[in-house]
């Protein structure tokens, strides 16, 4: 019988190499390929285990039974997921390190156990006593909620195996999890494959729902194989500067829910807290008498969330000017400059550029191009937006303004917060008819950037340079 051969694995992207380079070949990482014996192998090949079962087809037209959920008594998490855990489901949760992954989760397991839901929680990073004492400072330690501290993956499956009540158990993380068949380090590319599959396999078998805690890399993606977030049904991400109080909770992935959908929650010292109205929560520090400031009526999900875009212009010292970006795409920012100076006449191109969304929101949609055009306008006029005025819409290269999706939750969540005009794209709803709030609302619908230049510059003597 032939040897088997030890192969380098690399820890990006899993591709195999017959010897140890500096260099993967796939996708271009430096150092790190790693060592690994390859997988025990089976009793034998599938042909010689006899043929398969047939498998059994049905309608597209047949009637199926939504999933039962569990709620897990935080009402931000269980928007995420869509209405709380699914049975039988796998969930993955990643996040930078100390953002709040296993307070939230620990948060969650404890206020299920304590709704009568048999919940388990493994740390493979923690021992049972740290455990206990974060417990006790979020005032759960009460909780009927099973706890072990384990790392060796079989003592984990056959415990699972052995639970016939579990409803949802927890593990922190995978990345600790180590199976003796294979001869690599607990964390590396087919420790997390192997054992996020058999997690998963015992999962569905004994029907709990599993949450996965994953770490993350420099650049903010989750370690490990590519092919975790496929196995998985749903995937969160937790987003925020850890300096910063606020946490959001993103859905990335959801077969059971939106995908678009976020928690929005607060770090205090007794753990995370659901913020109900995150418009207001993002609204409450903003000064409405500064030039470089206006206000989006953002669409996260089902819900319309208001944040302060701000915007800051310097004269460049020589050479390239810098633009510098926070929660927003930088490239999207360089487009948006090159249109208002193409478009609009304003000279943008000598000064240092700074936007930020407040609050640490990070905003992805297209429909908040307005509101960065007024901050920008704003800031080089030297112009206070109007302070009881939201922005929304899409700028195209011309400098259109074009319409976007969801006006009327936009429109109603900036009435219920006190705004009294909005500028928005023209002809918002079909037809040409009016929003449904035109009644409560002064719109402003504009078609091109020029038109929402026009009143800074009117007010001011020459836009700075």
């Amino acid at each position: 019988m032939a040897k088997d051969k030890i192969r380098f694995v690399c820890q990006s992207c899993a591709a195999a190499h017959a010897k140890w380079q500096g260099r993967c070949d796939a996708c271009g990482e430096w150092n790190t390929l790693v060592e690994e014996a390859p997988a025990v192998r089976g009793p034998g090949p599938a042909s010689k285990a006899g043929p398969g079962r047939r498998v059994e087809f049905v309608d597209l037209a047949g009637e199926s039974a939504p999933p039962a959920r569990m709620l897990t008594g935080i009402a931000e998490l269980d928007r995420v997921l869509g209405g709380g855990f699914v049975e039988s489901s796998a969930v993955l949760v990643g996040g930078d390190p100390g953002i709040g992954k296993s307070t939230i989760l620990l948060q969650a397991a404890a206020h299920m156990a304590a709704a009568g839901h048999r919940t388990l929680y493994i740390s493979g990073e923690e021992a049972v006593a740290q455990v206990r004492l974060r417990a006790r400072r979020l005032g759960l330690e009460g909780a009927p909620l099973a706890l072990a501290s384990a790392t060796a993956l079989r003592d984990i499956v056959a415990t699972l195996q052995a639970e016939k009540q579990a409803a949802l158990v927890v593990i922190d993380s995978i990345q600790t999890m180590w199976l003796d068949t294979l001869d690599s380090a607990p964390g590396t590319v087919a420790q997390v494959r192997a054992c996020a599959a058999e997690l998963i396999r015992v999962a569905k078998s004994e029907s709990f729902a599993l949450v996965l805690v994953g770490h993350v890399t420099k650049e903010g993606t989750l370690a490990g194989p590519r092919v975790l977030e496929h196995m998985v049904d749903a995937t969160l991400y937790f987003e925020g500067d850890r300096g910063h109080q606020f946490r959001i909770l993103r859905a990335t992935k959801n077969r059971f829910g939106a995908t678009d959908e976020i928690g929005v929650f607060e770090m205090t010292e007794g753990g995370l807290v659901e913020v109900a109205n995150p418009s207001a929560l993002f609204l409450a520090e903003r000064r409405g008498n500064i030039s470089g400031s206006a206000v989006f009526a953002g669409v996260e999900g089902t819900r319309p969330v208001l944040v302060e875009v701000q915007a800051l212009l310097s004269p460049s010292n020589g050479g390239s000017p810098r633009r510098s970006v926070v929660g927003w795409d930088s490239g999207r920012l360089s487009m948006l400059l090159a249109v208002l100076e193409a478009r609009a006449g304003l000279n943008l191109g000598q000064n240092d550029v700074y936007l930020n969304i407040a609050g640490g929101l990070r905003i992805a949609e297209p429909a908040a191009d307005l509101a960065v055009a007024a901050a920008l306008v704003s800031a080089a006029t030297d112009q206070p937006t109007d302070p009881d005025r939201v922005y929304f819409g899409e700028v195209g290269l011309s400098g259109e303004v074009r319409q976007v999706s969801q006006p009327e939750q936009r429109l109603r969540e900036a009435q219920k917060l006190g705004f009294q005009a909005a500028t928005l794209p023209r002809r918002i709803a079909r037809g040409g008819r009016a929003a449904p709030q035109a009644e409560a609302l002064r719109l402003d619908e504009i078609g091109h950037v020029a038109d929402l230049v026009a009143p800074f510059a009117a007010k001011s003597v020459k836009p700075r340079s």
